[in-house]
């Protein structure tokens, strides 16, 4: 179990802001940031007035393209952070040492794409694939975390992976999206893993995972939790994902007493959805739930009614 190392500290004034997940609540809804195909089209936007059903905005036509590394926006990770901007992070390409990264006030006018070389310290990195943001209140930053494999680091379970690929969970922090810290190992389970996804709760912090492992397949869910976003996070024990499905790229939401666990069923074509009020017992839901036809690998943010009528008149 590894946590993140290279503490930064609070600035001198700034209190510790909790932005909790997405929550259903009199004055927002929920947009879902997704991908069809491979990406090669860019960012598609939906929302929910109550997290089950989704519809597409722009006639589920791209808003953005993908304009940097391997020109492909999957994985789109979008957050509000607390200086009131939507900062998003993507997968740009299948085999760089890099992401994608942009911002913007109102997610209909975006700032010029960047592209991180977040990787670029590992010489033999192959990829850094399905990143995602976190604002760490206590430390006053954002996290930034993917996978990435390292061949030749992890031999027990790259023997056990899809043609090499073994995954661990790498991150990065940043306080102005201008410098990073260097790069770091986040998350090491003893399997290959992919796809984490962290979100604060009652008691802490839950992080989303895939168990990534091939021989024998394993393709399935797991939580982690942790009473720090920096780590050190506990071991997860079971997955929580309908056995025999493969899936990915969860995401969660909060509506009522219920979390909700957004996956892609990627080999069935189709999204499923699991909820749970403690993380301990899960109910499917997948019947109840209903996005547009061919969305992949999505991340959920919550926005007001307002900026929806912005984005519904813009689109």
């Amino acid at each position: 179990m590894v946590g993140l190392l290279g503490v930064v500290s609070c600035s001198s004034g700034q209190q510790a802001q909790q932005y909790p997940v997405a929550t259903a609540k009199d004055d927002n809804v929920f947009v879902f940031a997704s991908f069809r195909g491979n990406g090669e089209d860019g960012l598609h936007l939906a929302y929910s007035e109550d997290g089950l059903i989704w519809k597409a905005l722009n006639q589920d036509i791209s808003i953005l393209a993908p304009k940097v590394g391997g020109k492909l926006m999957r994985d789109p990770c979008i957050i509000q952070g607390p200086d009131g901007l939507f900062h998003m992070v993507w997968t740009s390409s299948w085999e760089e040492q890099g992401i994608g990264i942009a911002h913007s006030k109102d997610l209909i006018h975006w700032s010029e794409q960047r592209f991180i070389p977040v990787m670029q310290d590992f010489a033999t990195a192959k990829n850094a694939w399905a990143p995602e943001i976190s604002w760490d209140p206590d430390q006053q930053r954002y996290i930034i975390y993917w996978a990435s494999t390292l061949p030749g680091t992890y031999p027990q379970s790259e023997a056990m992976a899809d043609k090499g690929w073994d995954h661990r969970i790498y991150a990065t922090t940043t306080q102005d999206f201008v410098t990073y810290t260097p790069t770091q190992l986040y998350y090491q389970p003893g399997f290959n893993v992919i796809d984490a996804s962290i979100h604060p709760t009652s008691d802490g912090y839950v992080m989303l995972l895939k168990d990534e492992t091939r021989y024998p397949a394993a393709k399935n869910l797991y939580v982690a939790t942790s009473n720090s976003m920096s780590g050190p996070w506990n071991k997860a024990v079971a997955p929580f994902s309908p056995e025999g499905i493969w899936v990915e790229g969860p995401t969660l939401l909060k509506t009522d007493d219920w979390y909700y666990v957004y996956y892609d069923e990627y080999t069935r074509h189709q999204y499923g959805a699991m909820r749970t009020q403690d993380f301990i017992h899960w109910q499917n839901v997948s019947d109840q739930i209903q996005l547009p036809s061919g969305t992949r690998h999505g991340t959920v943010v919550a926005i007001s009614r307002v900026q929806l009528k912005a984005l519904i008149d813009a689109y």
